[in-house]
């Protein structure tokens, strides 16, 4: 856990945050004692969208929920 001044924080801040990798966890100090902690984010935003797959299924078989031969003795 690597720790940075304030000052150095506001000075370097952007440069900071790129280099921060999943996982990473970087304290901020204002005269010597802890004050945040910066961490990168574990899922962008626009990784996630709900129904990104809408409508992606084209066709769906007819016996697509009949029993599977091989588990008949279990279902009975």
């Amino acid at each position: 856990m690597a720790t940075v001044s304030l000052k150095e924080a506001q000075d370097k801040l952007p440069e900071l945050i790129h280099h921060l990798s999943p996982g990473d966890e970087l304290v901020i100090t204002e005269n010597g004692q802890p004050v945040a902690r910066l961490v990168p984010t574990s899922v962008e935003p626009s990784e996630r969208k709900l129904g990104a797959m809408h409508g992606t299924v084209l066709q769906v078989a007819p016996d697509f929920d009949a029993p599977v031969d091989e588990f008949r003795e279990y279902m009975q």
